[in-house]
């Protein structure tokens, strides 16, 4: 189950940074982890509009996919700082709680496959074999590609396979 939370975490680029929103001291660190997790998401769109070549011709499509991925990001978030504001919880809880973060990227992950795939069907040929490899590579640039498995001593080349949901 850590493994799967770990790829969550890495999959949206939240990493580690979990805050502890313990007394009122440390609120600006649940607000600096939010715009972090914000301005990642930013930077992921950013990255992915100029690694498929997005043209003007798509920017609606393109437009609605980045949406879903900016409203994933915050869905994401806020569960994210809601654990983060839970000081003491049971196994039980904790356990609720992986459960409710997977069930909602799930979910996020339908949506957002609903908003590429009319993106993905504007592509041309050389832009979905971008794409393709893109999101093979966890939609990351390549100076991010498999950061977060760095963290456990793992390489990049080592690195779980890559799948679509990893853009998000």
């Amino acid at each position: 189950m850590k493994k799967a939370f770990v790829v969550l975490a890495a999959t949206l680029s939240i990493g580690s940074a979990f805050a502890q929103t313990a007394a009122p001291a440390a609120a600006p660190t649940a607000a600096s982890a939010a715009a972090h997790r914000e301005q990642r998401v930013e930077e992921r769109i950013a990255y992915l509009h100029s690694a498929l070549k997005i043209t003007p011709a798509q920017e609606t499509q393109w437009n609605a996919f980045a949406d879903v991925m900016r409203a994933n990001g915050q869905s994401m978030s806020q569960l994210f700082q809601q654990r983060a504001a839970t000081e003491k919880r049971s196994a039980l809880d904790d356990m609720k709680q992986y459960a409710q973060i997977s069930q909602v990227h799930a979910d996020d992950m339908q949506k957002l496959v609903s908003a590429f795939e009319p993106l993905y069907n504007s592509l041309s040929p050389e832009q979905k074999a971008l794409a393709d490899t893109t999101f093979r590579e966890h939609g990351q640039p390549p100076a991010r590609r498999g950061a977060h498995h760095g963290k456990r001593g793992a390489k990049p080349a080592e690195a779980a396979p890559a799948s679509a949901a990893d853009a998000q």
